[in-house]
This record gives C-alpha cells, structure tokens and sequence, in this order.
C-alpha cells in the first residue's frame, strides 16, 4: 500500500456507503458496498486476515480508493448496483460465478403488476434493476420496501379473494379492487424511485401529499401517508447487510488450494482448457476455453478445425497446442498460466510434445482423466511438483507410474470442482463446434446440389423447418411460402429423385 492511499484511509467516514478501488491507471477495478465505510475498507488491507487468492489479485492492484456517503444500507445497496451497471469494474465482473447476480423484476406495465427476483433477465417488457451481487441483501431489502410500499409478488390463477398478505399490509388487494391499478402503479413508481436513489425527493412528495390531505379533511387518508412517510424514513435503521459480507469475491479456495497442491508461485490468472471432438475422425474440431481468476471468460474462448481429418485425439491435441502456441498466437492471446487437458497420460504427452517443440517448456500442464477425474501430472515434464500435505489434508492419495502421477481427491474438493468445471466447459464449446460443422456438412451435401439454391435460400430453409428431412416431408406450397414457388418445385423435384 502507497502512503498515499495509507493517508487518505485514515480519513474514511463510519457512515454507510460505496467504495471504489482504483488500479495505477485510475481505473475502477472493483465497487463494493459498506455499512461502515471505515472498517469495511481497511479490512482489505490488513496483513492478519486470512484472504483467497482472488481477493489477493485485487488486492495488489489498488493504489487508491474513493467512496461515497449515504443515509443507510438500503440506499448503498442499491447505489452499489447503478455503478457496477455503469462502470462494468473488472473484479467484480470477473471474480463472481454469473449464477450470483441477482436482478429485480417489476412488470409494471401489466394488468396484475408484480415485483420479483430472478437469475436471468427476458425480453418480456417488465422493467429490470440490477444486477445485485447478492441476493440475500435484495430479498431484505425488498422485505422491508413492501412495508412501505405494498405490491404483489404473483398472481395466483382463479384469485378472486384479496391474499393474507393484503390484510397484513403487504399486497394492494387488486383481486377485490381494494386498490386501483392506477394508484397501485403510483405506489410502484415511488418504488422504483426509491430504487433508482431518489429516497428524499419520495420523502418530500410524501410530506406534500399528507399535508393536502389533512387540509382536505381525508384524516385517514393522512394517516396512512404518514405511516408510510414514517416507514420509509425508518430505513435507516434497518440492516440490510453489515459488513457481514466482507470480500465475498469468490465462493469458494479453489484456486488456493490449485495453488498449495501443485507448489504453484501464485494462482494462475488465466487458465486454458482444451478438448478435442469428433466422429470417427470427420469434422474434427478443438476447442480452447479460458478462465480467469477462476471463472470463464467467453469472449476469449477459441476454436481449431485441424488439418487433417483423422481418428487420432493424441495427434489432434498435439497440433491444436501447437497452432495455440505458435508465435502469432502467443502475439495476439498471450501465454496462459496453466493448461488443462480434458484427457489422460496419452492426450497430456501428446500435449506437452507441442509445447517442447514451441519452446516454452516453462509452461505448466495438467490433465484431467474422465473416468475417476483423476489429475495427471507429468513427472518431469507438467512443470509442477506434488504438495504431499496438501495431498494429505485433503483426504487424497496418489497412484504412481513411471513417468506420471495420478492424483485421487474426494468429488467434493473445491480443486477438484474446478477443474471440471473448466474440463466440462471445453468439451461442451467442442461439441458444439463439431455438431455445427457436422450439420452443416449434412445439410450441404444435398441442397448445394440443387440449381438455384445458395446460402441465403438454404438458411431460410433450415430456420423454417429444422432439417433436410423434415423438408422433404412437407408439401411444395408450404416451401412455396418462404422461397417461391419456382424454386420450391425444383427443390421438391430434386429431393424426390434423391
């Protein structure tokens, strides 16, 4: 830590708020929330407190932090999700699983408007918030919000009757028009003000609106905006999160435990996988999948379609290495950390040829066998040594051969979950090349043939009817209505003669 970022630390508030860390660049690498900015922050900066070697990396990025100051929880949590929305900050992007974010859902333009959580959000027109980097904190939050502001989280088919949550004061009522759908969507637009960081001005509107009411005698409609007046103002006094959440960055220590296992000097950053798919030798593909900091980066995955057409994984595995560390490659990619082969003793050697014949012996490689997922190491040539207590303290054991160890931990390990997470990942984006391709070549093999029938036409066709098969089943005024009826009753002839 810089001195002066040790200097600036001292001055941080014990208010509730949002930190940013900044790398030498200036740029916001990481956004966290806080209930105590001050304790929260210089947490990360202490040399007695056990961390992952995830929160490691971002840490010794840092060279300086700011913060912003709010009136409570609720409002840094919601602040924390406008800015990770707005600024994208690489750590708190790449370090969380995609299953972690939470979004808010609030369908407001419906006839039944409801307000939910979910994984994943639709093109369905319902208004999203978010993402939240933690659910827990949302649904709390939420839980506290409908006292303030009543909504409806479903809508149950056939309800004719107002649910128990409305006579407890957490639904409007809509089933039995105890509350219109317009001052229901009113209340959701205070809702989604309060969301969108804009607490006071609700406050304000409130205050004004309790103030006319009482002036035009609607005492109990007074009362009920000043409950919720009262409720919403009350937030501050709520917790939603603390600090206990301190450095949630990753789920789990697998990279720590990679680390202790193979006597790594740091946690691999970025680590490759690789597969190799095929039938019978055709339409043989590679696929080369990358993780960093321990979750996948798909924007840098990449694909091979080898040079020859053959029935042979250890000699495709050898050429797909050797195309990936080709100096070009090296240029435009970089060199990863380590390498991860979906195989066993033959895919590995065959792996580690390539990387000998590139000339970068340095680079470590693994393998992970299918069967009992076993991790292979190359004795003298996987540019990694066995941690035998690690080995120990993770209930494992290791089978030796001349020339490679196989490494047993328990499925549950934390390394173990990993690596197959990463092995499980190249296989599933080489099937999926493969069966493209072999599609492809089935689909082309017979429309290609036919006079007047090019890509544009052969997609329209494929996306209207799935196969070539499913083509020839149905009838020349069907196909008549996606190409024309000329090139229909030639496509129909020539798949009746075939």
């Amino acid at each position: 830590m810089n001195k002066k970022l040790e200097t600036k630390l001292k001055t941080l508030p014990t208010q509730p708020g949002v930190y940013f860390h900044k790398n030498s660049a200036g740029e916001i690498i990481y956004v966290g929330k806080a209930a105590n900015l001050r304790n929260r922050v210089r947490q990360y900066f202490q040399k007695s407190r056990a961390r992952d070697a995830k929160t490691d990396l971002l840490v010794s990025e840092i060279t300086d932090t700011d913060w912003v100051t709010v009136d409570s929880e609720i409002d840094a949590l919601f602040l924390e999700a406008e800015l990770i929305r707005r600024y994208m900050p690489q750590y708190n992007i790449l370090l969380r699983d995609d299953k972690s974010m939470v979004y808010l859902r609030i369908d407001y333009d419906s006839d039944y408007p409801t307000v939910s959580t979910t994984r994943r959000p639709l093109d369905d027109k319902a208004r999203y918030y978010g993402p939240y980097l933690s659910a827990y904190s949302l649904r709390q939050a939420l839980k506290y919000l409908r006292r303030v502001f009543p909504y409806a989280t479903k809508k149950m088919p056939g309800q004719k009757r107002a649910t128990l949550h409305y006579h407890i004061g957490l639904d409007p009522g809509l089933e039995e028009g105890k509350t219109t759908l317009r001052d229901y969507r009113a209340n959701l637009r205070k809702l989604i003000a309060v969301i969108e960081g804009k607490r006071k001005k609700i406050e304000h509107e409130l205050q004004h609106e309790m103030t006319l009411r009482s002036q035009a005698q609607d005492f109990e409609g007074a009362a009920k905006v000043r409950n919720q007046l009262y409720a919403l103002q009350n937030l501050g006094n709520k917790v939603i999160f603390s600090d206990k959440e301190f450095l949630d960055i990753s789920k789990d220590h697998a990279l720590n435990e990679l680390v202790d296992l193979l006597n790594l000097k740091t946690a691999p950053k970025r680590i490759e996988g690789y597969d190799i798919s095929h039938m019978s030798g055709s339409n043989v593909v590679a696929s080369m999948v990358v993780f960093i900091n321990g979750v996948s980066d798909k924007k840098e995955y990449r694909k091979f379609k080898t040079s020859r057409e053959r029935n042979d994984d250890f000699a495709n595995m050898n050429e797909t290495i050797g195309r990936r560390l080709s100096e070009r490659n090296i240029k435009k990619w970089g060199l990863p950390d380590l390498i991860l082969i979906d195989g066993g003793k033959g895919q590995l050697d065959a792996a580690i040829k390539a990387r000998d014949a590139a000339g970068q012996t340095s680079l470590p490689f693994i393998g992970l066998a299918k069967r009992e997922e076993q991790i292979v190491i190359h004795k003298d040539k996987s540019v990694v040594t066995l941690n035998e207590k690690s080995l120990q303290k993770m209930a494992g054991f290791k089978i030796e051969s001349q020339d490679f160890t196989l490494v047993n931990l328990p499925h549950h390990t934390n390394v173990v979950k990993l690596l197959q997470r990463i092995r499980d990942e190249s296989h599933r984006f080489a099937v999926s090349y493969h069966s493209t391709l072999k599609t492809k070549q089935q689909t082309s093999s017979i429309l290609d043939e036919i006079p007047g029938v090019g890509p544009a036409t052969r997609k329209k066709l494929i996306k209207a009817f799935g196969s070539v098969r499913a083509l020839g089943e149905v009838d020349e005024l069907e196909i008549a209505t996606i190409i024309g009826a000329a090139k229909a009753k030639a496509i129909k002839a020539s798949l009746k003669s075939k």
